[in-house]
């Protein structure tokens, strides 16, 4: 726990102004950003309608700290995009996203010269208290269907500031990991697996960073709301699917769980597509993703082997995948 008297006086007034407290009781320092870009703060309060928020407080670093060595300035101006693109996604798009698949509401949000202020509903206070590091069956079935629910909210639509390709892995962003890849097939194929997932003729929003760890659960585990959306914009729903499968299980479970989830979330898409009364063919819809399916994990794979050779996920499965894809193309 931090104590109120050490929070700066600006962000005080900031989140007081905001919200109408009388008083901050309390701050608590949720978890620090990636390569020391600031924190997420939960903030207590008193004399208003709301008793807590939570406040991601960016703040641009005098020097980069990234954890595996990627401080280039390429890594910096993209991570300055990816906050604002957050911006927008909060200011222009977040509201549409109904209890399917729910999102932190904006209380505010404030541009400085040395960062950005955003404040956030309290998804804890919101009854998404639950935090997992690993699941089951009910919080699989949570998560692919928010994915579901998101892809078919933004389906067909154009990602206007935001990335215009999402995902914080797109080759495009990615200049450095690609020229530190010692995988000659695999570097040589990179811009055709874009290409393949670019081209899809059914495009939506993805969230672009959808691990375990982003998706807040209901006690129950059977709910879940999603959060971080540094990396949101346009792409095939796939890349969401195989990130979030990566991240949640071995390759063995991989090998064994990916196709019955494959298939919960096209039950889950097909679904969420009717109550959207958008003009999808959406069993044309499957079949284009299923088929897209292993190349977004290759896809990702492609940005592992450049950025982290040797991660965990680069695994078994991921390498059976890989080999099948570069076979095909």
């Amino acid at each position: 726990m931090i104590e109120s008297d050490r929070f700066d006086a600006n962000l005080t007034a900031f989140v007081l102004r905001s919200t109408g407290a009388a008083t901050i009781s309390s701050t608590e320092v949720v978890q620090s950003l990636w390569s020391g870009y600031g924190q997420i703060v939960r903030c207590h309060l008193t004399g208003g309608e709301t008793q807590s928020v939570v406040l991601k407080h960016v703040r641009w670093p005098d020097q980069q700290t990234h954890p595996r060595g990627w401080t280039t300035d390429h890594s910096h101006q993209r991570k300055l995009k990816s906050y604002q693109v957050e911006t927008s996604w909060y200011e222009r798009y977040a509201q549409r996203c109904v209890d399917a698949c729910r999102v932190p509401k904006c209380v505010a949000a404030e541009h400085r010269s040395d960062g950005v202020l955003l404040l956030l509903e309290d998804l804890n206070a919101a009854g998404f208290a639950g935090r997992r590091r690993s699941v089951g069956d009910a919080e699989v079935d949570a998560c692919l269907s928010w994915l579901a629910s998101f892809h078919a909210t933004f389906m067909g639509e154009q990602p206007e500031d935001l990335w215009t390709i999402g995902t914080y892995w797109h080759l495009a962003t990615r200049p450095d990991e690609l020229n530190a890849l010692d995988d000659s097939p695999l570097k040589t194929a990179a811009s055709e697996l874009d290409r393949r997932l670019s081209g899809s003729p059914f495009q939506t929003f993805v969230h672009g960073d959808a691990k375990l760890a982003n998706f807040c659960f209901s006690l129950d585990g059977r709910s879940a709301a999603a959060v971080d959306f540094q990396y949101v914009g346009g792409g095939c729903g796939m890349k969401d699917v195989a990130y979030f499968i990566s991240s949640c299980f071995d390759e063995d479970e991989c090998e064994r769980r990916a196709s019955t989830m494959l298939d919960r979330y096209f039950e889950f898409l097909h679904e969420a597509l009717k109550r959207s009364d958008k003009a999808i063919d959406s069993r044309a819809l499957e079949a284009n993703w299923r088929e897209l399916y292993p190349i977004a994990w290759t896809d990702f794979f492609r940005f592992l082997q450049g950025w982290s050779p040797g991660h965990w996920k680069a695994h078994r499965y991921s390498k059976r995948l890989a080999s099948e894809v570069l076979n095909s193309l």
